[in-house]
């Protein structure tokens, strides 16, 4: 491949992100194919972007420690190779996964984590809802109380995890666990906030992302259907 060639497909892969509408999916599965995906992809496989509600599950993060899973009961515990402490998953949460090549992109890993928060900062504000950081504790939230959470791994320049956005879900399996390592912090989520329908909000972040990290189109995996991206 000539050089003037690989450049041209190196900006077109900057350029494109593929979109995948899981639906609801076992944990365990997409997470084995998020790590198949990682470990096969090279300089031509493109970025895309995983989105999937999970039946109820616990994820335990790399350096997660076991008090912080107070009482899980009937809902399971799954160590996964994700940054970060325990924290819940389950339906009527958006969670998302960016499997982007960063390198690439030409972004670090704290800048990369800063513009997926930015995403999420941007999507509450159209529902007039301030998001805001916490310095040291990952994730957005609204008044103090956690309404999104982050956790990644980067394995050869490339990501994958993400973020979980809680939109209209059973709570209750927060107070199981002391969230993302923190004893007494306390969830939130956006219909206690606004109203708003899961798939609105699925929308508006996928378009945010887009934005943020710099991607002109979303190509619908499915129906390989482009959707442009208009500028802020």
């Amino acid at each position: 491949m000539s050089s003037s060639h690989s450049e041209v497909l190196k900006n077109s892969l900057i350029e494109q992100l593929r979109l995948r509408r899981l639906g609801i999916a076992d944990y365990e599965r997409v997470w084995h194919e998020m790590q198949d995906f990682t470990d096969n992809r090279d300089e031509s496989s493109g970025d895309e972007l995983w989105l999937v509600q999970h039946p109820p599950v616990f994820t335990q993060g790399q350096a997660g420690k076991a008090e912080h899973v107070l009482a899980p009961g009937e809902i399971p515990v799954i160590q996964v190779d994700r940054g970060g402490q325990v924290t819940y998953h389950g339906p009527g949460q958006i969670v998302a996964y960016p499997l982007v090549d960063i390198r690439r992109k030409g972004i670090t890993v704290r800048e990369f984590v800063r513009r997926i928060e930015e995403s999420i900062i941007g999507v509450l504000a159209q529902y007039s809802v301030k998001g805001e950081r916490i310095e040291g504790a990952p994730g957005i939230y609204v008044a103090g109380d956690k309404i999104a959470s982050l956790g990644l791994r980067v394995r050869r320049g490339c990501t994958f995890h993400g973020l979980a956005f809680n939109i209209d879900m059973d709570l209750e399996p927060f107070q199981r666990i002391n969230t993302c390592g923190y004893e007494g912090l306390q969830v939130t989520q956006l219909s206690a906030l606004a109203t708003a329908s899961l798939e609105e909000v699925e929308d508006r972040l996928i378009s945010s992302l887009a934005r943020q990290l710099g991607y002109s189109e979303i190509r619908e995996a499915v129906a390989q259907q482009v959707q442009a991206i208009e500028p802020d």
